[in-house]
């Protein structure tokens, strides 16, 4: 199963927008911050933004053509800071987990992108905690790790260089 990562174009918004309602729904299960719409979705305000602003780079996950998921990359010059990229946001459908592909794609955005990462997660999504502690185990990356109170949100935030 070859896994790839592909840039999202901006024609390509609402298939990005309808994996970010999914997305969220599930992040709700951790967190008072994120509620469902009036119009029964779950909405990322910021989405428009991914084309406008230099350093947010959307990719779509793909399988065998299919796409899987998705990845938000923080890269400068919107990080202006130590780190040169950040995984901000990184999706997998349920359909698709558990089956070491979520690895697989970011093993593959290391290889394309390397440098100074953070990534962040909430303390309570118990399954991104393990994955990414795994992950770091078993690519043999060493971490510093630190907790952080983000919008009344109990984070560790894990910071790397690929």
């Amino acid at each position: 199963m070859s896994v790839i990562l592909k840039e999202v174009l901006e024609i390509e918004k609402t298939i990005l927008r309808n994996l970010y309602s999914l997305y969220l729904h599930d992040l709700s299960k951790f967190t008072s911050m994120i509620d469902i719409g009036v119009d029964g979705s779950f909405e990322y305000e910021s989405l428009d933004k991914f084309w406008d602003i230099d350093g947010l780079s959307p990719y779509f996950i793909i399988l065998d053509g299919s796409i899987i998921g998705f990845i938000l990359l923080l890269e400068r010059p919107f990080l202006t800071k130590e780190n040169d990229l950040g995984i901000n946001d990184f999706f997998i459908l349920n359909k698709y987990k558990g089956k070491g592909l979520a690895a697989k794609a970011a093993v593959k955005l290391f290889e394309e992108k390397q440098g100074h990462y953070f990534v962040m997660q909430v303390i309570e999504n118990k399954r991104a905690v393990s994955f990414w502690k795994k992950l770091y185990q078993e690519l043999n990356i060493e971490i510093n790790e630190r907790q952080e109170l983000i919008d009344d949100e109990q984070c560790l935030i894990q910071t790397f260089k690929i």
